[in-house]
């Protein structure tokens, strides 16, 4: 374990609790004052005098109290934050997202081949050759659904070998090429979903969506993630694809102005996929106004179900649409922030956001 984290486990605890004093809170941030930099949780560099450092929620707050970032750590950025290297490679694809890319095409655009592979594993969970040749699936199936022939597809797609084509195809949506044929003739099948990785001041988000609404929104670090998406894909019966639509644009837009207190309440249309009463649950927490906290008792009220505290934090906890359904105003009646599947830093982080908004505080 570094020497950072020990540090910062002893006097800045995620769960919010403080050992000692100045830190109250979760304070991921420390300035040293005998250095003039700021670090982040993590840093390796060597750890400074307690009575030396100062600490504080965020990033911002660090440089406007004349710390300079530390260049070890990287403090002003989120450690999954897009790197320059994924987001030129992605604009490379999305301009001509049939290309099949090869290494001596990545190095003509002045990119390192294992770089690249690097830094997509970490964003993406996926190397950038598997991203590309998601994109081409992408296109292949939109080819298919418009009634091309199956070796257009193939070739657009970039397989050579039709047998490799018809596998990857099956396991990405779940039918071969043949059939998809079929479905659009009988059933014009509905177009996949896409998946957009979104940086916001609280680390990475992710959007999916298509191009009519979107259907989860949430921090990458959200406990069980993985099959929270999963179960998105068997309950709409549509695969996700990397991708973005206006509606992508729309939210990333409205993140934006959130983070920076300029908006209060969310026009993104959205699809709620969940069950008649997790549907009722999230609709009321909507109506929590920015700024503001109910309790757990106050949720199960507004929905007629005065004594189902659980009932309503289950439904409460499993919504897909961190913020715009915002189930971190809920809080425990005692004022204790209760749980959050993004982390409770993360729950107190943007409770405080919104007061200071709200308040008129800089």
């Amino acid at each position: 374990m570094d020497q950072y984290k020990a540090f910062f486990d002893r006097f800045c605890p995620e769960d919010g609790s403080s050992l000692a004093a100045p830190p109250l809170g979760v304070m991921p941030f420390v300035g040293v004052r005998s250095t003039g930099i700021f670090c982040r949780k993590g840093c390796p560099a060597r750890i400074p005098k307690f009575e030396n450092c100062q600490f504080y929620p965020d990033a911002q707050s660090a440089l406007r109290a004349g710390f300079r970032a530390c260049k070890r750590c990287h403090p002003t950025l989120h450690p999954n934050e897009a790197s320059a290297t994924v987001k030129k490679l992605i604009a490379l694809v999305e301009a001509n997202p049939e290309q099949k890319w090869s290494e001596a095409d990545l190095k003509a655009q002045g990119i390192d081949p294992s770089t690249a592979r690097r830094h997509f594993q970490k964003r993406f969970d996926m190397t950038f050759t598997q991203y590309a040749r998601a994109r081409r699936l992408g296109v292949a199936e939109k080819a298919l659904r418009k009634g091309d022939r199956v070796i257009d597809a193939q070739l657009t797609a970039g397989y050579e070998s039709a047998s490799g084509f018809r596998q990857a195809f099956s396991d990405r949506f779940g039918a071969p090429p043949n059939r998809q044929i079929k479905n659009a003739q009988t059933k014009p099948p509905l177009s996949p979903l896409v998946i957009e990785w979104i940086d916001t001041k609280l680390g990475p988000m992710i959007a999916i969506c298509d191009d009519r609404a979107l259907y989860l929104l949430e921090f990458t670090t959200r406990i069980k993630l993985d099959a929270q998406v999963e179960r998105l894909k068997k309950t709409h019966k549509r695969a996700i694809l990397p991708g973005r639509t206006h509606i992508t644009d729309q939210i990333t837009n409205e993140l934006e102005a959130y983070f920076n207190g300029r908006l209060h309440d969310f026009k993104t249309p959205l699809i709620l996929s969940g069950t008649k009463f997790q549907r009722t649950v999230w609709r009321a927490l909507q109506t929590i106004p920015f700024g503001h906290t109910w309790s757990y008792a106050d949720l199960a009220k507004a929905v007629g179900r005065d004594k189902g505290f659980q009932a309503v934090g289950s439904a409460n906890g499993s919504n897909g649409l961190a913020l715009i359904i915002p189930c971190h105003r809920v809080i425990a009646k005692d004022g204790g922030l209760g749980g959050y599947a993004g982390g409770l830093a993360a729950k107190q982080w943007l409770l405080d956001m919104e007061k200071r908004v709200l308040s008129g505080a800089s």
